[in-house]
């Protein structure tokens, strides 16, 4: 039997509206599946259940007297301790925060309130959203919800984890080199990059860096854009911010597969894959190849020259948030700040100047391809998930990593082209963990992608080879 917190965030909301359950009591199912399994997993860090069942109840009675309701009205939402959250704990998982306790929300946290969410947890992340892994000294890691000795991936990893476990319908996430496509992967959720400026942050430290973005998280398409809808606006704070799209707030529209022209990409060019990873793609893209009208392999013209480039444009930009840290406070700092921050301090102007120019080519030679494509297809993720007690994974099919980032190369090299992504589950991988595929397209064609995504999921979920994997509750209940 479905536990009211295991419904999707549409039907849980529509059964709010039609008073077929209380807010109420789909809050208190999610505390109780905290209660049951965080202690395993580690995915919420913070809450604050006391003024959460005040809202809930307030909810149910603004339902019950006809009142107007939003489109989150009594949604329970688990929120990233990276964005700012009124009256419950934010870190970033630093030490440098970790009693903070702001008293105001964040343009999107606010967003997702004045809807009707009831924002009551913060989910973990690594420190400052440093590092494709979900730990920190604050928090300690977070376990992957199908086998907890192994990463979740991050640094969206405590919303994915929270997610497929079915602590919160929906979550909020970041991206800049795959930190919301990366453990939406590694857990079988769904996870969505928005192109720049469609979800304005007023936060950021670099105004005019266009590559870290903030996304929605959830365990379906329609999920995922549902809450993109909400927390999408028009902000000049952000210099990127653009003419908020209406259209965002619809249902999705049903998009004809068959009439897609697709590329197909394993390793976009440049990214290292494991062989075993390889193998899975191939086989669920054999599986579903001919339901478009033309899915032909090609890669979107990327070379080697991308991974320099990226790790030199994120360093800098570590620079710029985190060098006074690191001169004041090196002590309370975790190694991925501080190697981050220290790589960036060694480039030159011309080094800087060199990346933004390879950028531009990379983002040009993607938008060359999708002029001649609908959209893009590739694996999530290019290993399965290692053992959380590792940073990252330094060795690929017998080949050491040149940089602890380098595995992330499957996420990384599309952020250089500043798409709208989204990562979908296609089943489990070779050893049994979820697997994920990325769907990508040029930057503005969000709801394009997340309508694609969407249709595609619908064809994923009708074959138990690549259906949505759950995880074993019971095993995390007992662990």
């Amino acid at each position: 039997m479905t536990e009211l917190c295991e419904l999707s965030a549409i039907e849980a909301r529509r059964r709010i509206g039609t008073k077929d359950i209380s807010p109420v009591e789909l809050l208190e199912s999610c505390i109780d599946r905290i209660e049951a399994v965080n202690g395993t997993v580690n995915a919420v860090v913070a809450w604050d259940y006391e003024r959460a069942r005040i809202e809930a109840k307030q909810a149910e009675g603004d339902v019950m007297s006809g009142a107007d309701i939003g489109p989150l009205h009594g949604l329970p939402i688990g929120i990233k301790d990276l964005e700012v959250t009124e009256g419950i704990t934010t870190t970033w998982g630093s030490l440098l925060y970790k009693d903070n306790v702001p008293d105001e929300d964040q343009r999107a946290v606010a967003e997702i309130r004045y809807a009707g969410g009831i924002v009551f947890a913060k989910t973990n992340t690594p420190e400052f959203g440093a590092g494709a892994n979900t730990t920190n000294r604050v928090y300690g890691a977070t376990g992957n919800p199908f086998d907890p000795v192994l990463t979740c991936g991050g640094s969206s990893g405590g919303s994915a984890v929270a997610l497929a476990t079915g602590m919160v319908p929906l979550a909020s996430g970041s991206d800049y080199g795959g930190s919301l496509r990366i453990p939406a992967g590694f857990c079988g959720v769904v996870g969505f990059r928005p192109s720049p400026g469609v979800v304005p942050s007023e936060t950021r430290a670099v105004g005019l860096n266009p590559y870290s973005v903030l996304g929605p998280m959830g365990r379906t398409v329609a999920d995922a854009a549902l809450m993109l809808g909400i927390i999408a606006d028009n902000d000049p704070r952000d210099p990127f911010s653009r003419e908020f799209d209406p259209a965002l707030l619809d249902p999705l529209p049903d998009v004809d597969l068959s009439m897609l022209r697709v590329a197909v990409s394993t390793d976009l060019g440049v990214a290292p894959v494991d062989n075993g990873i390889r193998e899975t793609f191939k086989n669920r893209v054999d599986s579903f190849r001919h339901i478009f009208a033309n899915a032909e392999d090609r890669d979107p013209g990327f070379d080697e020259d991308l991974h320099e480039s990226f790790e030199i444009i994120r360093a800098t930009n570590f620079v710029a948030q985190h060098r006074k840290r690191l001169e004041t406070q090196r002590d309370l700092l975790g190694p991925n700040v501080i190697d981050n921050t220290e790589r960036g301090m060694k480039y030159s102007a011309a080094d800087v100047a060199w990346a933004n120019v390879e950028q531009t080519r990379y983002y040009r030679n993607f938008l060359a391809l999708m002029g001649e494509v609908d959209i893009l297809i590739s694996p999530t993720n290019g290993i399965s998930p290692f053992p959380h007690e590792q940073l990252y994974m330094d060795e690929i099919n017998g080949e050491k990593m040149p940089t602890y980032m380098r595995w992330l190369a499957p996420c990384y090299a599309l952020t250089m082209a500043t798409p709208a992504a989204c990562s979908v589950p296609c089943g489990v991988d070779h050893k049994g963990m979820p697997f994920g595929l990325q769907i990508s397209g040029p930057n503005g064609s969000d709801r394009f992608v997340l309508a694609v995504a969407h249709a595609l999921e619908r064809v994923l979920a009708g074959n138990p080879e690549t259906a949505r994997p759950v995880p074993d509750l019971n095993a995390l209940r007992t662990s």
